[in-house]
């Protein structure tokens, strides 16, 4: 099953007097790239929040917030008078340093929009049987994310089907003009030649040297490994998650061939098909980099 690296999830706790928030978002990465926001009551619980979004996601950019509502408790706000001291201490020495000249008001202002001048405490400690609630709030809210990438893998799959049925049918139109390219590139060499008059050739050198052109420019290879990296594509798509990167080897692989057959197409018409053809694998190459 096709899964996207976009989605979304949320889940929500009640537990004691607070009401606890999960919200988790992901957006497209070549690896796990996790930034989390935790409220200080469960902050030290960091890492392991970060194990179980690796072992579940796998991949891509992923925006995880957890906070608290509290529903009826005591807190109260203190001033970290140390910090405060050290900051103060700190600014005057840069001051000094650069030689400007700045009032006590303005190091207050600026000192006062320090991190961490302000702690706000509250009276309670996460116990473990607090914790065992909220991780599997927070499991739900991956799992979540889960479907959602599932959804938005189902509507991508379904455009990789559509845009592989396009090039396919493309590739077969190029059939038409093959024979016909042929005809002509034999016609304008023999018109050419009967031009010149008084000039003798051999015809059987004439065959010889149309055949080795021909040959040159027989796109028949080039159709049939094209149609065999179509029919991989379309495998790898009912693959197990985390085919993505996959997916983008392919889809480099179909733009040589395409790439090929349009340098050895001298003909307008089939000039016409392989620009088609290219743009159809281009918005194929822009969906497959939010492939899971």
């Amino acid at each position: 099953m096709l899964q996207s690296m976009t989605g979304f999830g949320k889940a929500e706790l009640h537990y004691a007097n607070k009401v606890i928030h999960v919200e988790i978002k992901s957006l497209n990465s070549k690896n796990i790239d996790i930034s989390t926001r935790i409220a200080p009551l469960y902050r030290h619980k960091d890492i392991e929040i970060r194990k179980m979004i690796t072992q579940s996601l796998l991949r891509g950019k992923v925006d995880f917030t957890l906070w608290v509502e509290k529903t009826a408790e005591e807190t109260f706000a203190c001033i970290n008078a140390d910090l405060v001291k050290e900051y103060a201490r700190q600014i005057k020495a840069i001051n000094e340093e650069a030689g400007i000249t700045c009032s006590e008001e303005v190091v207050w202002n600026v000192t006062s929009r320090m991190q961490d001048f302000i702690n706000t405490q509250s009276n309670e400690e996460c116990s473990e049987e607090e914790w065992a609630e909220v991780a599997k709030t927070v499991q739900q809210g991956i799992e979540r994310l889960i479907e959602f990438r599932k959804q938005e893998g189902e509507a991508l799959c379904k455009m990789f089907e559509e845009k592989i049925s396009n090039i396919r049918a493309l590739s077969k139109e190029i059939e038409r003009f093959e024979t016909e390219r042929v005809e002509k590139i034999k016609n304008r060499l023999t018109e050419r030649l009967s031009e010149l008059k008084g000039v003798e050739y051999d015809k059987n050198r004439l065959e010889q040297e149309l055949i080795y052109y021909i040959e040159k420019l027989d796109i028949s290879e080039e159709k049939q490994r094209l149609a065999n990296h179509l029919n991989y594509f379309t495998k790898t798509l009912n693959e197990e998650v985390g085919q993505g990167k996959k997916l983008g080897f392919i889809a480099q692989e179909m733009g040589r061939e395409i790439n090929t057959t349009g340098s050895k197409s001298n003909q307008a018409e089939m000039q016409n098909i392989i620009v088609k053809m290219k743009d159809e694998l281009e918005q194929i190459k822009e969906q497959v980099l939010n492939v899971l």
